[in-house]
C-alpha cells in the first residue's frame, strides 16, 4: 500500500528528493508515438520551461532532470533557509506568479485600512503560502497540472494524464545523491536515445555541458545554468549553498559510467575510475549497478544504513525498507 507523502519527505534528514511522474496514456508524453506516427517532441520543452519557472518561484532548486518519452525524472533540493528569509511582500509576489490573490490580500498590498482580524487572516495565509513554496508536493502539482491541461487541450480530450501520484525517493547522503544524479542524467544513454551524456537532449547534464561550451572557462569558474543547483566542491568550513561535489569530478564520473554502461556488460570495465568513487568509498561494480537500477532497486528513503535507520526511527516505521540493499551497495 502506498505511503502518505508526509512519510516520504523528511526535511530534517535531507533536502534532496528524486521525483518521477509517468504518463498513464498509450500516447507518448514526448517524442514520437510509434503507433500513430505523431510527434510530441515539443512537449519536452513545455516541461523544462515549466520547471525553470517554478525554480524562480519556489525555494527549490533542480540538481538533475531528464525528460523521457512517457515520463520524466527530477532531483529537487529544498532550500528552507531561503524561504524563511523572504519578506511578506516577497511571499505574495511569488505566490501571485502562480495563483490569483484573494481580495483581502490585494487590499493589504494596496495599504488599504484593514481590521485586526483581517490582518491575522492575511498573516495565516502568508504562513501557509511560505510553507507551500518550499513543499515538493506543491512543486510537482504546479508542474504537472498545467502540462496535463495543455496536453488535453492539444489532444482534444479530457481525463487523467498523469499517474495518480508521483514517485518520490529521499536521498539521505552524498552517495545516494550522486548515484541518483548519475541514474537520471544517463537515462537517455541507457535507453539508446543518445550516444553520450552531452548529446542527450532535455537533460541537466546536456545543459551543464552546453554552458561550459558557451563560457569557455575553467570548470571551477564556470557559471551554473539558470534553475540548476551549483556544484560547490567538497565539504568544508563556510560551505556555500550547493551540491558537495566538484563539477570536474562529476562530469568525469558521468563520462566513465556512460562508457561502461554502453559497453558489453560482461566485458572489461576500466580500472581508472574517477577519484570521487574513492572519496565516497563505493565499489565500481556496485556503482554501475545502482546507476542502472536506482529507481527499481530502492523505494522511499535511500542512504547509508545508519542514515536510513535514523530516518525510519524518526518516522516510527515498523520496519526499515531498503536496509539489505543499502548495506550491500552503499555501505
Amino acid at each position: 500500500m502506498p505511503k502518505p507523502r508526509k512519510a516520504l519527505v523528511l526535511l530534517e534528514e535531507t533536502p534532496y528528493y528524486h521525483c518521477v511522474s509517468r504518463c498513464v496514456r498509450r500516447a507518448f508524453l514526448c517524442g514520437v508515438d510509434t503507433h500513430t506516427g505523431k510527434s510530441y517532441e515539443h512537449r519536452r520543452q513545455w516541461i523544462v520551461d515549466r520547471m525553470k519557472l517554478l525554480t524562480d518561484v519556489f525555494a527549490i532548486d533542480i540538481c538533475a532532470y531528464a525528460v523521457m518519452s512517457n515520463h520524466y525524472h527530477v532531483i529537487l533540493h529544498v532550500d528552507t533557509e531561503c524561504a524563511v528569509e523572504w519578506s511578506e511582500r516577497e511571499v505574495i509576489t511569488r505566490w501571485e506568479r502562480l495563483f490569483s490573490l484573494p481580495v483581502l490580500v490585494q487590499r493589504y498590498l494596496s495599504q488599504d485600512t484593514i481590521t485586526r482580524a483581517e490582518q491575522e487572516t492575511v498573516s495565516e495565509l502568508l504562513t501557509k503560502w511560505r510553507k507551500r513554496l518550499q513543499d515538493i508536493s506543491w512543486f510537482m502539482r504546479c508542474l504537472n497540472e498545467p502540462i496535463a491541461r495543455q496536453a488535453n487541450q492539444e489532444d482534444d480530450c479530457t481525463g487523467r494524464y498523469w499517474e495518480g501520484r508521483y514517485k518520490s525517493q529521499a536521498l539521505l547522503d552524498e552517495k545516494a545523491l550522486m548515484a541518483c544524479m548519475a541514474y537520471v542524467d544517463l537515462n537517455p544513454v541507457r535507453a539508446g536515445l543518445a550516444q553520450s551524456p552531452e548529446t542527450s537532449e532535455y537533460t541537466s547534464i546536456a545543459e551543464r555541458t552546453d554552458q561550459l561550451k558557451r563560457d569557455q572557462k575553467p570548470l571551477d569558474d564556470n557559471e551554473t545554468p539558470s534553475g540548476l543547483a551549483p556544484f560547490v566542491g567538497y565539504p568544508r568550513q563556510d560551505m556555500p549553498k550547493g551540491m558537495p561535489f566538484r563539477l570536474t569530478d562529476y562530469l568525469e564520473l558521468i563520462d566513465w559510467t556512460g562508457r561502461a554502461i554502453l559497453g558489453n556488460k560482461r566485458g572489461y570495465i576500466p580500472d581508472n575510475q574517477p577519484p570521487i568513487l574513492e572519496r565516497l568509498q563505493i565499489d565500481t561494480k556496485h556503482w554501475l549497478y545502482m546507476t542502472q537500477h536506482f529507481e527499481s532497486r530502492f523505494k522511499g528513503f535511500v542512504g547509508m544504513s545508519h542514515r536510513l535507520t535514523a530516518a525510519c526511527r524518526r518516522l516510527k516505521y515498523r520496519r526499515t525498507p531498503n536496509l539489505g540493499a543499502v548495506r550491500m551497495l552503499l555501505t
